[in-house]
């Protein structure tokens, strides 16, 4: 097994709840009403995430083709992947992401770009 590379994020940002390894920032989430989750977001951009397998899956809003996200540190599921929907008003989700567990950190500051 390799080095594992982990991108820090600067700002408002979302990090897994088991490890806080960051995941995505405030500005990239669409919606946070999508899930029966308590705490569902919709987000364009994640970092520090790996992709499981394709799958079909039956939601709310129907039939999805998803993806697991995993925390690339620890494992853990942190939401899943959109790869696909049937039906055509659903189709806005291709490609998004809903974070699902996660833990909020406020006003994170990268210090290594100091002098």
């Amino acid at each position: 097994m390799g080095r594992l590379f982990v991108e820090s994020l600067e700002g408002n940002i979302y990090s897994c709840k088991h490890c806080k390894t960051h995941l995505a920032i405030l500005e990239d989430i669409v919606s946070k009403v999508l899930s029966p989750s308590p705490f569902p977001s919709l987000c364009i951009y994640f970092v520090n995430v790996t992709l499981g397998e394709k799958e079909e899956r039956m939601m709310i809003t129907g039939m999805h083709i998803v993806a697991d996200i995993f925390c690339v540190r620890c494992g853990s599921i942190v939401g899943w992947k959109y790869e696909s929907a049937y039906e055509k008003s659903q189709k806005y989700k291709e490609g998004k992401f809903i974070l699902e567990r996660y833990f909020r950190l406020y006003s994170i500051v990268c210090n290594s770009m100091e002098h």
